[in-house]
């Protein structure tokens, strides 16, 4: 039995698929490898999994339906681990279309997908921009999420709720993981701690946006990678103390579930650029800039849920994580 990884090029799409096949899975990875970032790096991600035994990888944009119907005919795919989308907060501002074709219309051919090969468990990724303009924190699965800033979290949170009507129609169980500010090795460039570490290393300047005052629950890849694959391992349940009058947005009477993976350990702009320059042994200079329209001030994940399903919890400090992403970093750029 195959678990199918879309986005397999990506940076969580590698790491996950490295630990599905360090564990003996066969893994079938698809991506279309478009050039929002450099699609050398998507390559050479994929370099480091096709060597593996139980690998196999197909480029294939999951906005195509015929395409990825044929993937589902040729293959038996017994679970999903749907990592493909459009990211980027700003990018969404400037090219809505794309989220539309990539997060809806891609989604949803998943769904089918899904629906028509009777899979065991789809787990998906969200993310924490669902929160959007919540202030209370730690940011709970309890608390509502109505208010996106972002088309980008808008559309993450219609996938929750498009896997939500999947598991309710046609009890096809779905989990739903909103991650919280990922980095470390083969991260995307379009990350700000990707971006600070080459500005940085070339002497240019790092644009600090709303001077420095943001906070982020900036998390580990490992413990993503974690997160991931411990909830593949348990699918979603109905939740047979739902109360329809008082109704829980992370659960449902469906086999549906949505869950936070952070490091509960949100730290302020200023303080992780201070752990990038000292991992890099160089002062960054710094452009104070405004807050950017799409942005929040905070994030900051409540994980007791998560660690109470799976039993797993972040572990990576952040001296640790930004440690071992400058070590990659020089070695992979020659810096």
């Amino acid at each position: 039995m195959t678990v199918l990884v879309t986005g397999a090029a990506g940076f969580i799409g590698l790491h996950t698929c490295q630990r599905l096949l360090a564990r003996g899975e066969q893994v079938l990875g698809i991506d279309s490898l478009n050039d929002y970032y450099d699609p050398t790096l998507k390559r050479d991600r994929l370099a480091l999994l096709e060597g593996s035994p139980g690998f196999r990888f197909q480029q294939l944009d999951v906005a195509n339906r015929s395409g990825l119907e044929a993937l589902f005919s040729q293959h038996q795919i017994d679970r999903i681990v749907h990592l493909a989308a459009q990211a980027g907060v700003r990018y969404s501002i400037t090219h809505p279309h794309a989220y539309g074709e990539a997060n809806l219309t891609g989604f949803l051919n998943v769904l089918e997908c899904a629906r028509q090969a009777k899979v065991r468990h789809l787990v998906y990724a969200s993310s924490s921009s669902v929160y959007g303009g919540n202030e209370k924190m730690p940011f709970s699965e309890a608390d509502a999420v109505d208010h996106p800033v972002s088309l980008y979290a808008a559309t993450k949170k219609a996938n929750e709720v498009m896997a939500h009507t999947y598991s309710h129609l046609y009890r096809v169980p779905t989990t739903g993981l909103r991650f919280f500010t990922v980095y470390g090795p083969w991260g995307r460039p379009d990350m700000a701690y990707f971006s600070f570490t080459k500005a940085i290393l070339e002497g240019k300047p790092i644009q600090v946006f709303n001077e420095g005052r943001m906070k982020r629950d900036f998390t580990y890849i490992d413990d993503i990678v974690d997160g991931v694959v411990a909830t593949l391992d348990r699918p979603a349940e109905p939740d047979t103390s739902f109360d329809g009058l008082k109704p829980h947005p992370g659960r449902s009477r469906a086999p549906y579930r949505v869950f936070n993976i952070g490091n509960q350990d949100p730290v302020q702009l200023g303080e992780f650029i201070a752990t990038i320059e000292a991992a890099l042994g160089r002062d960054a200079i710094k452009q104070m800039l405004p807050m950017q329209p799409g942005d929040v001030v905070a994030t900051y994940a409540d994980v007791s849920a998560l660690k109470a399903w799976t039993g797993v919890s972040p572990k990576t400090s952040l001296r640790e994580g930004i440690g071992k992403f400058a070590a990659w970093y020089r070695g992979y750029y020659g810096a």
